[in-house]
């Protein structure tokens, strides 16, 4: 969020109430405007997201939701909550989805993983909600979750392959340090995003991803609007 925070203009985030509690980070989001709901009661909920709603188009102020609630490794997005769909369609404010790929390279509870590691985050086009009523409501739901969840699955696999690409050039650098042959992959440019970029082959994984020829790290494009950040 940090990184693409500077682009959005005015933007406030839906947290749930808990964060409030976890100071300074609660005061000081508090202070900058972030709205707190309590997730337990749905019906306190959906009032304090009714009180701001107004007030948010009319001073044109971007509302990042989580829809999914909190996210677990499970490969697979989970069903929505509805209060930002109702906001949504309360104001015929359109739809921006934002998709950010599995953390299941760097981040695992279970397993008590907690590392550094990279994402793709992928903004696709915004859907409208002009003209649709609460009726349209299921539906509007379900098409979002189908175009996020389609990125997600798409996204979390360009990613696997580069961590796979990248363990593998690990193991092979610890073989080569013991007067073992060293794998090495392919590195050739990558056609139609730019001769900043380079294709990695990796022939035993058997993978191809498009890395930014700066030693791999920061940037990389795989299809249009879908960034690697660090």
């Amino acid at each position: 969020m940090f990184d693409m925070w500077h682009i959005m203009n005015k933007c406030t985030v839906v947290a749930k109430r808990e964060l409030f509690y976890a100071w300074p980070f609660g005061l000081a989001a508090w202070l900058a405007g972030l709205i707190f709901i309590d997730r337990v009661r749905g019906e306190k909920a959906r009032a304090t997201l009714n009180a701001v709603n107004h007030k948010i188009k009319n001073q044109k102020i971007k509302l990042w939701v989580f829809p999914e609630g909190t996210r677990r490794n499970t490969g697979e997005l989970h069903p929505f909550k509805k209060g930002a769909f109702h906001m949504a369609i309360d104001e015929q404010i359109p739809i921006l989805p934002v998709v950010f790929s599995s953390y299941c390279t760097f981040l695992n509870d279970k397993k008590k993983i907690l590392n550094a590691g990279n994402i793709i985050v992928t903004a696709l086009p915004p859907i409208a909600t002009e003209g649709l009523t609460k009726d349209d409501l299921d539906g509007l739901m379900e098409r979002v979750h189908w175009v996020m969840s389609d990125t997600f699955k798409q996204s979390s696999t360009e990613i696997l392959q580069r961590y796979a690409a990248h363990s593998l050039n690990n193991k092979c650098q610890t073989s080569n340090s013991s007067n073992t042959p060293k794998l090495s992959p392919v590195r050739t440019p990558a056609t139609g995003v730019g001769d900043d970029f380079i294709k990695h082959t990796d022939t035993v994984a058997g993978t191809t991803t498009v890395f930014d020829k700066n030693d791999y790290q920061d940037v990389m494009v795989i299809k249009k609007s879908t960034t690697l950040i660090h």
